[in-house]
């Protein structure tokens, strides 16, 4: 079995998130390769995919979703998994409530384009050349919120195991819940 993880990344938090689950699931005896969406024409030779895209404003990336469009019909054909990498852990009590509700807001959106096994928010790498503007990082400050690397890769790999084990069959429960909300 072959398994596509494919993702849209703005600074490479994504990208990095993607190619770690395709090492894992490589690891555990599947074939995964990690490629950007727009490097992505068909979907033929995959039997199952994951997709991934960073979060700006509680949304996935445009060119994600032009990829779920586009795919459509070929994704309703395998087994689907989603992720997203925004920067609930970076984001300070009592913000980080709403943070996490991302995730959920994302999942339902995306529902209505894919029907997947499972979401997963993670964190990623927040820096303040993510706010290109000097009012977002003082707004980003006062809100107590932090930089650095936020990426869980335990829990990271942890979720590619259980995807390669939904693949070997070896689970059947279908996971919809969010990582960071555990």
């Amino acid at each position: 079995m072959t398994v596509l993880v494919t993702f849209a990344s703005a600074r490479g938090s994504t990208r990095s998130v993607a190619e770690r689950i395709a090492a894992k699931i490589s690891q555990r005896g599947r074939f995964a390769v990690a490629a950007a969406v727009d490097d992505v024409a068909t979907l033929a030779p995959y039997d199952a995919v994951v997709i991934g895209s960073a979060v700006h404003d509680q949304r996935w990336l445009p060119k994600a979703i032009w990829f779920l469009a586009d795919h459509a019909e070929e994704l309703a054909r395998r087994p689907v998994w989603l992720f997203s990498v925004g920067m609930p852990a970076a984001v300070g009590w009592p913000w980080r409530r709403l943070a996490l509700r991302e995730g959920t807001a994302i999942q339902r959106d995306l529902a209505s384009v894919v029907t997947a096994r499972g979401h997963r928010l993670f964190s990623g790498v927040v820096t303040p050349e993510t706010f290109p503007q000097s009012s977002s990082r003082m707004v980003f400050r006062l809100m107590g919120c932090r930089y650095g690397d936020f990426r869980d890769w335990p829990a990271i790999d942890r979720w590619a195991v259980e995807i390669a084990d939904a693949l070997d069959n070896r689970t059947s429960a279908i996971d919809v819940t969010d990582a960071e909300q555990r």
